[in-house]
């Protein structure tokens, strides 16, 4: 694994063996459930039932192995990844590698890559469907918010942006991954999502919107996390930014196969666009036929990259996708998982600064993070003392955000 280049001793990786954490119950209850309704959820044959059902046995003592020849264009970097590791138990790997790990093996148990009726088939394309038809009514005010933003003069330009920022970290909440236990409210348009500005531990915002409302009139590049609401409150950002003219162009970068349940992919991205165009509100189809245009004229770009669903660290990333983001004016990178990687999924200390991790960036940075996993940075003692006495579960029940900029 390739050293980040700062001049910080790296801490060790986050793991799941130990007990009563959330990494550990990840592995004990929610992988096992997610794989349960993949089951459940798709119409499969015995056999891919039956290799399911392996995989779910697997967990938690099971050996890691090679993947089979299932004919996925990652396979040969994936038995590079797996050299390492081969022959230990899923406790002995390192939480974010599991979790990758995990989510390629469900494509390899399906048959995703393999020719046949289950070829490029989304094991979880039925909660990514269900999870945007749940939350339309969000949607359809999200879309007035948006509207009345756009009608807003000029000078309200900065106000409209940050409050759109706060609606692009906020949706993140709605992460299939997190849904599967049962007793969860599984339904994104019950969440609270509007900006609770005590609730962001840390918040960048106006830095950020004043990089983009600079008048340099360049390029953003959206590192996307979810599927769902979280993508359309994305996709809003967007519209805003080509519709103002704050961005000449916005590349959205996706995942190229199904990974972590609600992970958006270029398909998630034209499902949505046309759900939202054969909509009855008014608002929501003006939204469609912008996002039409704006992908037409080619103002809008979808690209996909397997790196973003391998196990590396953000620091790994390949000279050649580097080279891609360099040009950016602003990469926005949405997300836990999307974060977790931009530190490594190393145990930080909490009041290690995002810049000093981070500045291996190609292009300046800014992170929009719900906390859902055990790790955190750029926080004040003050802070965490407070925090641990309101709120136990701060770092893992997804009530608490970051938006972290780092300017190069």
């Amino acid at each position: 694994m390739q050293q980040p280049p700062v001049n910080l001793p790296l801490p060790p990786p986050l793991m799941m063996s130990e007990v009563g954490s959330f990494a550990h119950l990840t592995l004990m209850q929610r992988l096992p459930a997610i794989a349960r309704r993949v089951i459940a959820e798709n119409d499969f044959p015995e056999s891919i039932r039956e290799n399911l059902e392996r995989l779910i046995q697997e967990l938690p003592a099971g050996k890691v192995r090679s993947l089979k020849d299932d004919q996925g264009a990652d396979l040969t970097a994936w038995a590079s990844y797996l050299t390492p590791f081969l022959g230990k138990s899923w406790l002995e790997i390192p939480w974010f590698f599991a979790e990758a790990y995990f989510y390629r093996r469900i494509l390899e148990a399906t048959h995703y890559f393999l020719p046949g009726e289950s070829q490029g088939l989304d094991p979880f394309a039925l909660q990514k469907h269900r999870g945007l038809e749940t939350a339309m009514a969000s949607i359809r005010a999200m879309c007035d918010r948006l509207n009345t933003h756009l009608n807003q003069p000029r000078t309200e330009d900065k106000t409209s942006l940050i409050a759109l920022l706060y609606f692009a970290l906020w949706g993140n909440r709605a992460d299939l991954s997190l849904w599967p236990l049962e007793g969860e409210d599984a339904n994104p348009s019950r969440q609270k999502i509007e900006g609770e500005v005590t609730h962001i531990l840390v918040d960048d915002t106006s830095l950020i919107a004043d990089k983009i409302t600079s008048g340099q009139r360049g390029r953003i590049d959206v590192i996307v996390d979810n599927a769902g609401f979280e993508l359309i409150c994305d996709l809003c950002l967007a519209d805003f930014l080509l519709t103002t003219q704050a961005a000449e162009i916005v590349y959205l970068h996706l995942k190229p196969h199904p990974t972590f349940v609600s992970d958006a992919m270029i398909e998630d991205v034209q499902h949505t666009v046309r759900v939202l165009a054969a909509d009855h509100d008014q608002a929501v189809q003006l939204l469609a036929q912008r996002l039409q245009d704006y992908l037409a004229t080619g103002r809008l770009c979808l690209h996909d990259d397997l790196f973003w669903t391998s196990p590396l660290a953000f620091w790994e990333m390949p000279e050649a996708l580097q080279q891609k983001l360099a040009p950016s004016s602003l990469i926005l990178s949405k997300g836990d998982a999307n974060y977790r990687r931009c530190l490594g999924d190393r145990q930080w200390s909490f009041t290690t600064t995002f810049q000093e991790i981070v500045s291996y960036f190609p292009a300046p940075l800014a992170a929009l993070r719900t906390l859902k996993s055990e790790l955190a940075v750029g926080l004040k003692q003050s802070q965490l003392e407070a925090l641990w006495q309101e709120d136990p579960h701060w770092l893992t029940n997804g009530q608490w955000g970051v938006i972290q900029f780092v300017s190069k």
